[in-house]
């Protein structure tokens, strides 16, 4: 809390334009922020079901790691989407 008070009597301290930049930048540093916590928690999710399906079923382990994997890769391309919001945001 003590961070965004420093940020907001900097900004203040800003001419229009360059104030105008740094709220995109912080706005786009939220933005990802936020778009990463999704992939994390799915992530999460995606591995400890795999890791229940195996210990129920260890003879179905390697298809159930193939789709893990698969899952995971989705998961994570939705972070990589918010990084290009981020840096778009940002120009």
């Amino acid at each position: 809390m003590e961070a965004l008070v420093q940020v907001s009597r900097l900004v203040s301290e800003l001419n229009a334009a360059d104030a105008k930049a740094a709220n995109a930048a912080i706005g786009a540093g939220f933005a990802y922020g936020l778009a990463a916590i999704g992939p994390g928690v799915g992530i999460g999710f995606v591995v400890g079901k795999a890791i229940e399906a195996m210990a129920r079923q260890p003879e179905s382990a390697g298809m159930v790691r193939t789709t893990m994997f698969l899952g995971i890769a989705f998961t994570e391309a939705l972070a990589l989407i918010g990084f290009v919001v981020f840096i778009l945001l940002g120009l």
